[in-house]
């Protein structure tokens, strides 16, 4: 296990500490912050700052695991500037990706998490390490690529028919989407050309 590196330790103790503050502070945080559909509270700030807010223990945990499984691996292979601008993009498109999904949908909901950049970062390892086996559930080995597919296909079917969820599901697959096309612009891969 090579030790954490600086981006994804900033990002680690970032989350954790905006989630205490959070705490202490109360709502306030989350209504500035949140990413809020436009014209129910939007502004062009949250597009980042969402991704720093979450609503529970559970769902810190969660994210801040991930982040610790792949990002560090990911950014030991990248580097912390070009993890950085990956772990940006995704956030980003996540971001976008939700606020369009809202204003086609009419909803007034707020979008918090990490969770957009994390399935960026998933895809990215899935690509990079296609046939690392992870355990699903802790307990299920699974290529990173099948796992990564099985994820995605769920989040698409969870969107479309258990849209009500109180989950952001397009803005995961969003930032995977946001993933993918990072990869493909670094590596001068249709529609961008080679580099």
């Amino acid at each position: 296990m090579l030790p954490l590196p600086p981006v994804t330790q900033a990002l680690l103790l970032a989350n954790v500490a905006i989630f205490f503050l959070g705490e202490l502070l109360g709502p306030g945080l989350l209504s500035a912050f949140a990413l809020w559909p436009i014209g129910a509270g939007f502004w062009p700030w949250q597009v980042g700052t969402y991704a720093f807010l979450h609503g529970s223990f559970n769902h810190l945990f969660f994210n801040m695991l991930g982040l610790w499984m792949f990002g560090g691996e990911l950014e030991h292979v990248w580097g912390p500037k070009r993890f950085l601008q990956f772990y940006a993009a995704s956030v980003v498109a996540a971001a976008l990706t939700q606020l369009l999904v809202n204003f086609l949908l009419g909803s007034a909901s707020p979008t918090i998490g990490a969770s957009g950049g994390l399935f960026g970062l998933l895809l990215a390892f899935a690509m990079i390490f296609p046939n690392r086996i992870i355990l699903l559930f802790f307990v299920i080995p699974m290529k990173a690529k099948y796992l990564v597919a099985l994820y995605g296909i769920l989040e698409l079917y969870q969107g479309v028919y258990v849209n009500n969820s109180g989950v952001a599901h397009f803005a995961h697959l969003g930032g995977m989407l946001g993933g993918l096309i990072t990869l493909r612009y670094w590596r001068g891969q249709a529609p961008f050309g080679r580099r």
